[in-house]
């Protein structure tokens, strides 16, 4: 019940249904984690495949040449399966970054319309706003982004 209360925000059905027919709720944000380990297995299926062919060429051909040929084999493999690795991992670490914009533009939308945020975590950063200031007229001061080129006078 925690993961789905965590992953929709509440356990009624209809409220889970209606979160994934109006898209207000992300499915994809739970589901990235499976799908990672999905490929991650996928790779190591990779390595047994690498591993198995070595051997098979080292095995197949007369001794010393079966291994002179199963070596560059095996190291091309394996610079192959890492850069799978990393280009899997960026590729999901990139649909995780989108859904955490997601997220904060959803609260940064929330706290500008005075409502309450949909999401079920708290936002990680809080929102700062800047204090108010008198203008520059009243106090009779000249503000220096006015005009960048001249220095501001001073009152004597």
């Amino acid at each position: 019940m925690g993961v789905i209360k965590k992953a929709f925000g509440s356990t009624k059905p209809k409220d889970i249904v209606v979160d994934l027919m109006t898209f207000d709720r992300l499915l994809t944000k739970p589901v990235i984690h499976l799908i990672y380990w999905a490929g991650l297995a996928l790779v190591a299926l990779g390595l047994f495949a690498v591993l198995g062919g070595t051997v098979g060429i080292a095995m197949r051909e007369e001794m010393p040449w079966g291994i002179f040929l199963a070596i560059p084999f095996l190291i091309g493999g394996l610079l192959f399966l890492v850069a799978a690795l990393l280009l899997w991992r960026s590729f999901c670490e990139f649909y995780v970054a989108i859904f955490r914009i997601s997220d904060d533009l959803r609260a940064l939308r929330a706290v500008t319309e005075g409502t309450k945020p949909v999401a079920a975590e708290p936002v990680a950063n809080p929102i700062f706003t800047a204090p108010v200031d008198t203008p520059a007229a009243e106090t009779g001061e000249t503000d220096v982004l006015e005009n960048p080129f001249t220095a501001p006078k001073k009152a004597d």
